[in-house]
């Protein structure tokens, strides 16, 4: 499925600034969940373009940088590991999103949201499961969530480099469980996980 087909047949019926909205970092047990709010220039395609879960690395940056340059507006929203901690994590994730949409320098006529709804904003939207399948918008937010937070769990690696944030960016991985068994939680971690705490049981 051509994913900007979607969005150009919503321009279609009137809406002339949609957002799409994703975000990165539901799974992971250690750091934030971050999200992305993104505007495509109107006629305008990127090269490769769909969900960051099936790009290389090296694709991601670039796509991501070109949507830096050409996209006519961006925002970024963040909930770090207490607050994640404090709300749980769809409420996170919410909070994420909502900051990303108020990052915008205007209000979208439409917000397209993979698989979240977020009544409280005020604009129409439409959620979707698979969102950045479907919608060239939201796999725009989905590589620029996913970027971002690679970066910001590369500082944290700077910071806390016994846990290998650089190579899992927090995932459960056998090395990373290898770690939090040997070093316990470390401040970025989600301690208030049930899975993070199992894993600082000895083998």
């Amino acid at each position: 499925m051509n994913p900007y087909l979607y969005d150009e047949a919503l321009r279609k019926e009137g809406f002339g600034r949609i957002a799409g909205i994703d975000e990165a970092g539901r799974g992971p047990v250690a750091g934030p969940v971050v999200a992305g709010a993104v505007v495509l220039p109107e006629g305008e395609r990127f090269d490769g373009l769909k969900d960051s879960k099936l790009l290389p690395e090296k694709k991601i940056r670039e796509i991501f940088f070109a949507l830096l340059a050409r996209a006519p507006d961006i925002g970024i929203g963040l909930a770090d590991a207490a607050a994640i901690e404090r709300m749980g994590i769809l409420r996170a994730t919410k909070l994420a999103m909502e900051a990303a949409i108020k990052g915008l320098s205007s209000p979208p006529d439409l917000l397209l949201i993979d698989a979240v709804e977020l009544p409280g904003v005020g604009i129409k939207q439409v959620s979707m499961i698979k969102g950045e399948s479907k919608s060239a918008s939201i796999a725009a937010a989905s590589i620029v969530a996913k970027f971002t937070r690679d970066r910001i769990m590369g500082y944290f690696h700077g910071l806390y480099p016994d846990y290998g944030f650089l190579k899992h960016k927090g995932y459960c991985t056998e090395g990373h469980v290898r770690a939090i068994r040997l070093h316990g939680p470390c401040p970025i971690h989600r301690k208030g996980w049930r899975k993070v705490m199992s894993l600082t049981l000895p083998f």
